[in-house]
């Protein structure tokens, strides 16, 4: 007679082979009755384990990956700072994938990972990417995951996050507040959690000071970033009665500062900038730019001991073990009052 295998529980539990897997591991993630069913079966069927692909599970890399859109954004740059002091406590290394904003790239590194490179994954979502399917593979495989930044809606997973709703809405009220009443919107996707909270958040300030939300007014960048300056231009051409801008990413605020200036127009006398950004040299613009600057280190700290403790508890890391910081308006002499 032919060993037991786990295809052979799967298919007369009716249950997918991974939640075999995972009950007869004693994973937290499965529920009681189902373990005790699996278990039932495995030993009636006299189930043996394949000793050969026990030790491969078995086999720890002592290695997480990180999965980020690119390095030149001072925010993720400061982001794996806080991760990398955490897995240097922990006596593990990171391995560093950058997608490049492709989202079929995201999917290529997450299938290289799961194959056994590192135990487990931290990631922030690429742009235009839709969903999270891809990301199954790591749950299959009892690699956890800890999305930061920029997160899938549909993965039911844990996630850090920062206030994003509540800091548009913040940036817009500042524009506002400083006098502006036509208030362009700069976003990176429609499709990126960030895009959209940060949206919300200016459509609803837009609302609370009686001002109509003019979809015309909401510009997404381009991944290309040398084409963003003449985007802006063309913005500002078209509805000279801009006063105020809000870039969603840091890239667009200093889009945003060439575009003014190749139109001979004034930051802040004609129009005024806020932005997004992480950037140290933002207090040395000309001039200095007034930002929304997220705790990028502490949301790379705080994702790298989520996922940590998954590892070292062994529990599958739910929705209600996400994390949302706080991001901090920073006033400088792009919003000034002129006039």
């Amino acid at each position: 007679m032919p060993p037991v295998s786990l295809k052979v529980l799967a298919r007369e539990l009716n249950l997918s082979v991974s939640a075999v897997s995972r009950a007869l591991n004693d994973r937290s993630d499965i529920a009681q009755h189902t373990k005790d069913r699996v278990r039932a079966l495995a030993s009636k069927l006299q189930y043996e384990p394949n000793p050969y692909a026990s030790s491969l599970r078995g086999h720890k890399s002592k290695t997480i990956g990180i999965v980020i859109p690119a390095v030149h954004n001072h925010f993720f740059s400061l982001a794996i700072n806080g991760i990398e002091e955490v897995a240097r406590e922990n006596d593990f290394h990171v391995l560093i994938s950058l997608t490049h904003e492709a989202p079929e790239q995201e999917a290529s590194i997450i299938q290289v990972l799961a194959a056994g490179r590192v135990d487990g994954v931290l990631l922030s979502m690429a742009r235009n990417s839709q969903a999270s399917t891809h990301l199954t593979v790591l749950r299959d495989r009892g690699i956890p995951v800890v999305l930061f930044d920029r997160v899938y809606d549909d993965l039911p997973t844990a996630t850090v996050t920062t206030d994003d709703y509540a800091s548009g809405y913040q940036a817009t009220q500042h524009l506002l507040e400083a006098g502006c009443r036509t208030v362009a919107h700069l976003t990176i996707s429609d499709t990126l959690s960030i895009g959209k909270r940060r949206l919300q958040g200016y459509m609803a300030a837009l609302q609370d000071w009686g001002l109509p939300y003019e979809e015309a007014l909401v510009v997404q960048g381009h991944t290309n970033e040398a084409l963003n300056t003449p985007l802006i231009e063309e913005l500002l051409r078209n509805r000279p009665e801009i006063d105020g801008i809000f870039a969603s990413v840091e890239t667009l605020a200093m889009s945003s500062y060439d575009a003014c200036r190749n139109l001979g127009l004034s930051i802040p006398d004609d129009v005024k900038v806020i932005g997004f950004s992480n950037l140290e040299i933002a207090a040395l613009l000309n001039p200095p730019l007034t930002t929304i600057t997220q705790p990028a280190y502490a949301i790379g700290r705080e994702a790298a001991r989520l996922l940590f403790r998954a590892l070292q508890e062994n529990v599958h890391l739910l929705p209600a073990d996400s994390l949302e910081l706080k991001s901090e308006l920073s006033v400088r002499r792009s919003t000034a009052r002129t006039r």
